[in-house]
């Protein structure tokens, strides 16, 4: 041992070349460089590529804060929490497009960093679903992994799933996602494992409960107000009808929301109720009350999800909540 490290100097952890010294240095640098790797990372994720607004990797979890944190203080998600149920897992459908990186052009999965940033914030690990082959028994268990499911934004659903010719404007039909999205829904219904439908995932929703689509807004309300093009979002405001769960998460009676979709619910599916509706009548909002917890948006709450959380943080409480229960029946 160093002279200046035996007891009668006092201070003996203070020594520069005391043992526990220099294991304490050794951990901060490491601390150091990790936190720099760390950062360093996170700047090379988040730069924009050319298949669209964010197709970074996951970036590191927030637990919620301010507005997000009391709207995740409903009363299912602070019994699973006091009951110890660790953070619910979440699974994203994704997209299935040609997208270019670097010197490569292939068909790849990706979605918008906003969506999985929107579930870490709201207290849920983010899984990407992308789509795949798919029948009753893989759906099944892809969602025994899961704790609640989010049926993400993107192209229109093919018409002929719901018996209809397309309009010159709809997409291209995505075939691969249609059937991967609805077998993935409608076996979590019949789980009834909380799901959140935004955009497309309204709309896919409304289809598979045997609803159709108005395949161009602009047809019916004579205006793009939906759906200005060039990847601008337009601002909206929906009126939320009371007494459904989707006001108990929003309860005030309007809400402006940033929309970008030219297609709505036509006629509803089965079992579904409009739960928020724009000023023209264009459906804004679905659920489905015999699960405990299916709701569909047509807008786009992971663009606000940075200031207001509460439609995810209500996805994730319910999936906490039925975390839990499926840990107690195990």
């Amino acid at each position: 041992m160093h002279r200046a490290c035996r007891p009668r100097c006092g201070r003996p952890r203070s020594c520069s070349r005391h043992p526990r010294s220099r294991a304490r240095r050794s951990a901060t640098r490491w601390s150091t460089i990790t936190s720099t790797t760390r950062a360093s990372s996170s700047r090379r994720s988040s730069r924009r590529s050319r298949t669209g607004r964010g197709c970074a990797t996951l970036s590191g979890s927030d637990f919620p804060t301010g507005r997000v944190a009391r709207a995740a203080a409903t009363p299912a998600g602070r019994v699973a929490r006091a009951a110890g149920v660790s953070r619910p897992t979440i699974g994203l459908t994704t997209y299935l497009e040609q997208a270019q990186q670097g010197v490569w052009d292939v068909q790849a999965s990706f979605l918008p960093k906003v969506y999985f940033e929107a579930v870490n914030r709201a207290g849920g690990i983010a899984v990407l679903l992308p789509p795949q082959p798919v029948d009753d028994a893989i759906a099944a268990a892809v969602l025994d992994g899961l704790d609640g499911l989010i049926v993400t934004g993107g192209k229109d659903v093919d018409p002929a799933r719901y018996g209809q010719q397309p309009h010159p404007t709809t997409d291209a039909p995505r075939p691969d996602r249609d059937a991967w999205e609805d077998a993935l829904l409608t076996a979590a219904i019949a789980r009834e494992l909380p799901f959140l439908g935004i955009c497309r995932g309204l709309q896919l929703l409304n289809v598979a409960r045997g609803g159709s689509l108005i395949q161009h807004l602009p047809d019916v309300v004579g205006s793009t107000r939906y759906n200005a093009g060039g990847g601008r979002f337009t601002v909206n405001e929906v009126g939320i009808e009371g007494g459904t769960r989707l006001a108990a998460l929003l309860p005030e009676a309007t809400l402006d929301v940033k929309s970008y979709h030219h297609q709505a619910v036509d006629e509803l599916g089965e079992g579904l109720v409009v739960t928020a509706r724009s000023d023209d009548g264009t459906v804004q909002a679905v659920e489905l009350p015999g699960v405990p917890f299916g709701v569909a948006v047509q807008w786009h709450p992971e663009e606000d999800a940075a200031e207001d959380a509460r439609l995810f943080a209500g996805l994730v409480d319910a999936a906490r909540a039925y975390r839990a229960a499926r840990k107690d029946g195990a």
